[in-house]
């Protein structure tokens, strides 16, 4: 699919991820694109900037979404793509609080939920319909220092297989994003030591990533290849790979 005269919707809009695929649909002559973001203000900014539409919205909550996506609908009558990219962060393990674990998968997997709901209506009734997920490195590797954030971005990793499974066949297409380290505010919380800072990407190339994965409507886009290899080592020999994850965490545990 290409973004040229495409109605689009953004989550997690206002920064990051969300802000560069908003811009980089923009700039690809995008019909209409609306940032949508649990911070108003921020949306709103980075709608003027590209010319686009700001809707306020907490993914984690249906109602935001049913109206983010009714909102969009009245307005321009169709959604062509739709990227579910809101993210949020936690560490640990079990010992995570209650909150950190519902948050987690509120925003990582309900989320994405509460979008198809919305959606899938429409996009099967048109026969078209293009689903963009931002999950996660960590829904194939998992996370060596946040289990609520490993375990939620698989669960969301599984949502989006089942959908590319369900429906193209009836003209829908579906993609996971599962990028590593990313330089956006999540990121600079874990501070200059983050094991993921090394290698980093730049918003900007994720959003290049997602539109020519989008051209070739591949499910799995992987702006930092080495997740595709490490993830088949992962299946080869899973023994091997949990290995080598606990030597890992054991080293940067060490350094913290």
């Amino acid at each position: 699919m290409e973004t040229r005269g495409r109605v689009v919707v953004v989550t997690g809009g206002a920064g990051g991820i969300g802000a560069a695929l908003c811009r980089r649909f923009a700039a690809d002559g995008a019909e209409r694109v609306v940032v949508s973001d649990i911070d108003a203000q921020a949306a709103a900014a980075v709608a003027a900037e590209i010319g686009g539409t700001a809707v306020p919205a907490d993914v984690a909550v249906e109602s935001d979404v049913q109206r983010l996506v009714a909102t969009t609908m009245k307005a321009h009558g169709r959604i062509d793509i739709y990227c579910s990219n809101a993210g949020i962060a936690f560490g640990g393990g079990p010992e995570a609080s209650d909150q950190a674990w519902r948050k987690s998968w509120d925003v990582h997997v309900m989320a994405h939920v509460y979008a198809a709901r919305a959606l899938l209506p429409g996009m099967r009734a048109r026969a078209e319909g293009y689903i963009v997920g931002t999950i996660s490195a960590a829904g194939l590797l998992n996370h060596i220092l946040a289990a609520p954030y490993a375990v939620t971005k698989s669960a969301g990793l599984s949502l989006f297989e089942w959908m590319a499974i369900a429906y193209h066949d009836q003209g829908i297409r579906v993609s996971a994003l599962c990028p590593q380290g990313v330089r956006t505010a999540m990121l600079a919380k874990g501070g200059e030591r983050n094991f993921l800072t090394a290698g980093a990407l730049g918003p900007e190339q994720v959003a290049d990533a997602v539109v020519e994965a989008m051209r070739d409507e591949r499910f799995l886009i992987l702006p930092h290849p080495d997740v595709g290899e490490f993830f088949l080592r992962k299946a080869s020999d899973y023994d091997r790979w949990l290995k080598g994850m606990r030597r890992l965490r054991a080293r940067i545990l060490e350094e913290q």
